[in-house]
C-alpha cells in the first residue's frame, strides 16, 4: 500500500503556479520550506526549541506555535534589526508568549539550555534577508555553535541547517561546515544531506542532523 502522506509531500513538491504576464512555470520550493517539514514532523507540545539565527523571525513563529503554551522557545541573532523584525512577526502571528529572544551569539546557546534537553534546533546560515550583507555567519563561530547545539539535543533530537554560499558569503562557511558534519559520530548522529542537483547558481544546501 502506498504511503499517502509521503505521496501527498511529493505532490505539494511539483505544485505549478500561474504567475502574471508570465505563463506557467515550476514554483520555486524554498529550502525553508523543506526543512520546515521536518521540523513539523519533530516538534511536540511542551518541547524545548531554539532558533539559531533568528532573522526575520520565520522559523521562531513556527517553532513557537508548535511547542505551546506549555514549550519554549530561544532565539538568538547579533542584529538588533533581527529581533525587532522577529518580536513582531510573533505578535502578529499571535504566537504564545513562550519565547525569548536575546541579541547574542548562537555559539553561546550553552548557556541558556541544559545539555540533553532541546527537541529542535534550527540554522540558517548567511546574512539577514533584506539586511547588511557585510554581516553574515561565519565558519568559526558556526561551528561551535553547531558543536555547542548537538551538545544541548536530547537522543531524537533534531538539528536543520540551511546553507547559503556563493554571493557575498562566499564558500568558506559552507565547506567548512560540511567538512564538520561529515566527521560527526555515526553511532551518535545521523546526519542527512540533500542538494538541488540542478539548480543553478550556488544553490542552499539542506542538512538534518539526528541525535541518536
Amino acid at each position: 500500500m502506498p504511503d499517502w502522506n509521503d505521496l501527498k509531500l511529493a505532490a505539494e513538491l511539483v505544485v505549478v503556479t500561474l504567475q502574471e504576464k508570465k505563463g506557467f512555470i515550476m514554483k520555486n520550493l524554498q529550502i525553508t520550506a523543506y526543512t520546515q517539514h521536518f521540523i513539523r514532523q519533530q516538534v511536540m507540545p511542551g518541547d524545548i526549541c531554539i532558533d539559531a539565527t533568528m532573522g526575520n523571525g520565520n522559523d521562531t513563529a513556527l517553532l513557537s506555535r508548535l511547542a505551546g503554551e506549555k514549550g519554549h522557545v530561544i532565539a538568538f541573532d547579533i542584529q538588533k534589526q533581527a529581533l525587532e523584525h522577529t518580536a513582531e512577526r510573533l505578535l502578529k502571528d499571535g504566537c504564545p508568549e513562550n519565547y525569548q529572544l536575546f541579541l547574542d551569539s548562537h555559539e553561546n546557546m550553552m548557556n541558556y539550555a541544559k545539555p540533553d534537553t532541546v527537541s529542535c534546533i534550527t540554522f540558517n546560515l548567511g546574512y539577514l534577508p533584506g539586511g547588511d550583507h557585510s554581516i553574515a555567519t561565519k565558519a568559526d563561530s558556526s561551528k561551535k555553535a553547531v558543536e555547542a547545539g548537538l551538545r544541548l539535543l536530547k537522543k531524537g533530537g533534531l538539528m536543520t541547517l540551511c546553507i547559503y554560499s556563493g554571493g557575498d558569503t562566499g564558500f568558506q562557511e559552507r565547506d567548512a561546515m560540511l567538512d564538520f558534519i561529515r566527521q560527526l559520530d555515526p553511532h551518535k548522529y545521523l546526519v542527512i544531506q540533500s542538494e538541488y542537483a540542478n539548480r543553478p547558481n550556488d544553490p542552499p544546501i539542506p542538512v538534518l542532523i539526528i541525535k541518536l
